[in-house]
């Protein structure tokens, strides 16, 4: 639950999230529930010359098992929340 807390932060940001294929695609955070699914829009591939056919893709909805790393805004990350939640989980509260 600390990661869903945490993205739900997030939404309305750009955010770049790699899927397990090696895909990479940034978007505006649109929705975010408690498996980790993402819901993106204002879609755009990283690598457009590995995935043309990504090209016309404006909205997505990502299942958050193929997701490999998410990657956030630098003024969207405040590192004393994250430590604030993570001792919090820790003590099971």
């Amino acid at each position: 639950m600390l990661f869903f807390s945490y993205f739900k932060d997030l939404v309305g940001q750009e955010v770049t999230v790699e899927l397990k294929n090696d895909l990479a695609i940034r978007g505006t955070l649109h929705s975010v529930d408690q498996y980790l699914n993402i819901k993106l829009e204002n879609t755009k591939v990283v690598d457009q010359d590995k995935y043309p056919h990504m090209l016309s893709v404006r909205n997505c909805f990502i299942r958050g098992s193929v997701v490999r790393y998410v990657q956030l805004p630098k003024d969207g990350v405040d590192v004393d929340l994250l430590h604030d939640a993570a001792r919090r989980e820790a003590r099971g509260g």
